[in-house]
């Protein structure tokens, strides 16, 4: 399993990115998949995550209305839009295969390197 996240950067209260995942050597569309983060000094928090075939969806309350992931089967890629973005929203974020799109918060299997993300205030 190969996870590459892209897309983090620097961004000001309010603002926006998009994260991209690049996935390889699995078969995507079999797994769900989804992003957590985490800040230097705190643990992991999951973000959201999405089923194999993208009709199931579920994100943290901190980031519910603000985020919504989706993905691309045909692309083997997976996108978190970040919008309205808060200074508690720095972090490292990273994308992992989950064993199931139920809760955000755990099942998580494998992961790759991580992007920063950076909100100033």
């Amino acid at each position: 399993v190969q996870l590459q996240a892209s897309g983090g950067g620097l961004v000001q209260t309010g603002g926006s990115l998009r994260l991209s995942c690049a996935a390889s050597n699995f078969t995507f569309d079999d797994h769900a998949i989804g992003w957590f983060r985490q800040a230097p000094g705190y643990e992991r928090e999951g973000v959201a995550c999405i089923s194999g075939g993208g009709d199931i969806t579920h994100y943290a309350d901190s980031v519910k209305g603000r985020f919504t992931i989706s993905r691309d089967n045909a692309k083997n890629t997976l996108y978190l839009q970040m919008n309205n973005l808060k200074p508690e929203d720095t972090a490292v974020y990273y994308c992992t295969t989950m064993s199931l799109c139920i809760y955000v918060h755990a099942g998580w299997e494998f992961w790759g390197l991580g992007t920063q993300v950076t909100v100033s205030s």
